[in-house]
């Protein structure tokens, strides 16, 4: 895929991007198109069908300060395979877009961003854990190998700090060498995993929710959650608040760490100060989340998607959008955005994942 600057690209054929304008005028116009426009105008002409498929074109909505956060949704079908789509926040109306399947479809991987990369780690193929990595590149929503982990993993945690990608537990300490690797953080600069020492009394195999709040990388295991800050190489055990209140998928915004409780209300633990608290204002705009729901950090709202009964033979998926923020009283107050049904699918379907990507 082509790098060069419209100019280089085409200049040889003589057209500008826009006429009478000079190309780099040009390419600061069309950095500012919101990304969801991006396969009409590609139609326009093929001098800007080539800038839009350039690096060059996403460096400059970076500079500009253009990007966009995007939704990024794995969904598994009754059939077991997973299906990629992406959200535009369009109105009346959100699109979702389907991305090319993952090569090497897995159960059981963790998921991490970074820029704008979704790295999806290992996960078990035929009842088998795997090390494998693929790299989900947002601009062109190309799937590319990663570095395998020096171990074999299936329901780890993962988490982004400082640049690196730290992954923690998803395997049985059984062996020297899974002991050793219980924990391994990857510097995408570096291209290769390395081992992070980890204290036995941590080596619980599987991890079912990973968050980072802070300098923390958050794991929660079968029996207890542990924090690791990686400047200090310091592991801890979580306190019981924390750890009895985490339920399900939790995402974190604004330093403030939301998923739902037993009830399925959402609610918000600040850990500075070590307590849950509702997220109120919401009663009467969402149902309660007893299961299937999932959350992310959506350029600073708190996006939400979840299953729904549908007809007889369908489940529906529904995505809301609120805006978080803490009153004059210091609660958590949340203000419903955007609230509707994105698709149908065959019953037994389930949401897997949702990552957000700024590109």
């Amino acid at each position: 895929m082509s790098t060069h600057s419209p100019s280089e690209s085409e200049s040889a054929e003589g057209k500008n991007l826009i006429p009478s304008l000079p190309d780099d005028v040009a390419l600061n116009c069309l950095a500012r198109i919101p990304r969801w426009q991006h396969p009409t105008l590609s139609l326009v002409s093929k001098p800007i069908r080539t800038v839009l498929s350039s690096s060059l074109l996403f460096t400059t909505r970076s500079l500009l300060q253009c990007t966009q956060p995007l939704l990024y949704l794995t969904l598994r079908s009754r059939d077991s395979s997973l299906q990629w789509f992406t959200l535009h926040r369009t109105n009346p109306n959100p699109l979702l877009a389907p991305l090319p399947p993952i090569p090497s479809p897995a159960v059981g991987s963790a998921y991490a961003v970074l820029g704008p990369t979704i790295f999806v780690l290992g996960g078990s193929i035929n009842d088998l854990p795997s090390p494998h990595v693929w790299l989900l590149d947002c601009r062109f929503h190309r799937w590319i190998p990663g570095p395998s982990m020096r171990v074999a993993r299936e329901f780890a945690a993962a988490g982004v700090l400082a640049g690196k990608i730290y992954v923690l537990g998803g395997c049985i300490a059984d062996t020297w060498a899974r002991s050793a690797n219980w924990a391994e953080v990857l510097d995408p600069a570096v291209g290769r995993w390395e081992r992070v020492p980890s204290p036995a009394e941590v080596r619980e195999k599987w991890m079912h929710a990973s968050a980072v709040v802070g300098d923390r990388v958050y794991a929660m295991a079968d029996r207890g959650g542990i924090s690791f800050e990686p400047r200090s190489g310091a592991w801890e055990s979580v306190g019981g608040d924390l750890d009895h209140g985490w339920r399900g998928r939790a995402c974190v915004v604004e330093g403030i760490l939301y998923c739902y409780d037993y009830l399925g209300k959402i609610k918000g633990f600040d850990v500075g100060r070590g307590v849950w608290e509702e997220l109120k204002g919401l009663d009467k705009g969402l149902p309660r989340f007893l299961c299937g729901a999932t959350m992310a950090d959506l350029g600073g709202k708190l996006c939400v998607v979840w299953e729904c009964q549908g007809n007889g033979k369908e489940m529906e998926i529904w995505y809301a959008e609120i805006g978080v923020k803490k009153n004059s009283d210091g609660e958590l107050w949340g203000q419903l955005g955007w609230l509707g049904k994105l698709l149908s699918l065959p019953k037994g379907s389930s949401i897997v994942h949702c990552s957000s990507v700024a590109v």
